[in-house]
């Protein structure tokens, strides 16, 4: 038995995924073409994304939000999880690296699922809030800026209905957040974040140490 999380050195964490990982076989192209990225280690491990389709599986959820699409691994993941009537409104500025999702996207049927809005995500998100769409979405993806993770809260909970999940990454952030030394405005923003998040009555919350840390806040009734 142990009273804390377990430590994966390289030999156990390729048993993990030997043991439980279902990619399909176009979300594991879509990874080794990532993998080319110079910026490769910006997308999410292949047991995070399967655990976010679980979460979105279980809530049945049909409406969905990413902030920070980058090569579209995160957003294929739920879209596959989603109904065939489900949809996700997927938020970046980077045209050129959402880019390289796309055929991928087309090769695994979820292009009808998919809204790509190439903008800066706030003015997506005001927009959406102006359409009348807060409170309609079932779940939220933060894997942007550092800088406005806040913001990026702040506008998904609006967004989402009563019981809706956001579920933010990097919130352990390569270990800084738990240096003192580092002070940095990244990591200071998101150690402001998960405590900001802890204290918040409005989420029941859960930072798990899966991937670089996946913090899970699911919108309350406040009485």
């Amino acid at each position: 038995m142990s009273n804390r999380s377990i430590e994966l050195d390289d030999r156990l964490y390729d048993y993990l995924l030997s043991a439980s990982l279902r990619e399909t076989e176009v979300q594991a192209e879509l990874r080794a073409k990532t993998a080319e990225h110079p910026q490769a280690r910006m997308q999410i491990s292949p047991e995070q994304g399967q655990f976010m389709a679980l979460l979105v599986q279980l809530m049945g959820a049909k409406k969905a939000l990413e902030i920070g699409v980058f090569t579209g691994y995160s957003a294929l993941t739920v879209a596959l999880a989603l109904p065939d009537d489900g949809r996700i409104v997927a938020c970046d500025v980077n045209e050129k690296d959402c880019a390289i999702a796309l055929p991928y996207w087309q090769k695994a049927n979820v292009t009808h699922k998919i809204d790509l809005r190439i903008a800066p995500a706030l003015d997506t998100l005001d927009a959406l809030i102006a359409n009348g769409e807060s409170g309609t979405f079932d779940f939220s993806f933060i894997d942007a800026d550092k800088s406005n993770y806040d913001n990026y809260y702040e506008k998904s909970l609006q967004l989402l209905r009563l019981g809706g999940l956001v579920a933010i990454d990097n919130t352990l952030w390569y270990g800084k957040v738990a240096d003192p030394e580092v002070q940095d405005n990244r990591t200071k923003r998101i150690r402001a974040l998960n405590k900001k998040v802890r204290n918040d009555q409005r989420v029941t919350m859960s930072l798990l140490p899966i991937g670089d840390g996946l913090l899970l806040a699911v919108k309350r009734l406040v009485t």
